[in-house]
């Protein structure tokens, strides 16, 4: 279902799937260059499957309300993110997050970030700007480039990187590696011989095996981080 988040100088609409028993802990989906696609909203009904409130807000709301492109599409994807500002954008994330916390629907007011591609960046950027309970990145655009942010860090982060990743390259994972070697809320891992978008449901650089790994890990992560090592049943 849409719903409306209220950010500051507006409202932005927002994919939500809840789960069965219609409240768990809450996770915002961050969107890739694309909007709030099938991808994002099968992501968050993935996730609402494993007992998580899931909502995917427009980031694009501020240029282009509602936009929905096909990976063809992904030059007018690229001006689009252009043309946004990635504070006033993580600023919107924060606002979703505290939506998130006091929903009906959000169990325990404990709420993460998951994003891919832009919104893997825009993951680790609200991680250190703001405070979310815990960060995912799926081979984020750009993390290398905010690093002098690694020391504001908020909360544990999970990164995943794609060996074959023109984007995100293993060096760029590498510099990041580096930067949080003494970090032991900092997670990331490599998957090799897969490029970027690996995990686009859906996708045309889609690979199930690596998919299914990552996912898999950020599922125990979301469950240890935000849920509690007490009730891992829920999977």
């Amino acid at each position: 279902m849409t719903i409306r988040v209220p950010v500051t100088g507006g409202e932005m609409s927002a994919y939500m799937a809840l789960p069965k028993k219609g409240k768990g802990a809450g996770v915002v989906v961050l969107q890739e260059i694309f909007g709030v696609t099938e991808s994002m909203r099968k992501v968050c009904d993935f996730l609402a499957a494993r007992q998580f409130t899931a909502i995917c807000p427009d980031l694009f709301w501020r240029a282009d309300p509602n936009v929905e492109l096909k990976e063809s599409e992904s030059d007018r994807g690229r001006a689009l993110r252009g043309k946004m500002d990635d504070d006033q954008v993580t600023d919107d994330i924060a606002s979703a997050i505290d939506f998130l916390r006091t929903h009906p629907a959000c169990s325990n007011g404990t709420v993460g970030v998951v994003g891919y591609c832009w919104g893997g960046y825009l993951a680790y950027l609200t991680a250190v700007r703001h405070k979310p309970d815990a960060a995912v990145g799926y081979y984020g655009v750009g993390i290398e480039k905010k690093l002098d942010l690694a020391k504001n860090l908020s909360c544990p982060l999970m990164l995943h990187y794609a060996e074959l990743d023109q984007f995100a390259s293993p060096e760029v994972a590498a510099q990041v590696r580096a930067t949080y070697k003494d970090d032991e809320r900092v997670t990331i891992y490599d998957y090799p011989k897969v490029g970027h978008a690996f995990a686009r449901p859906g996708g045309v650089h889609f690979d199930a095996k690596a998919a299914d790994l990552a996912d898999m890990r950020t599922l125990s992560f979301l469950v240890e981080t935000i849920i509690g090592h007490n009730k891992v049943g829920i999977l």
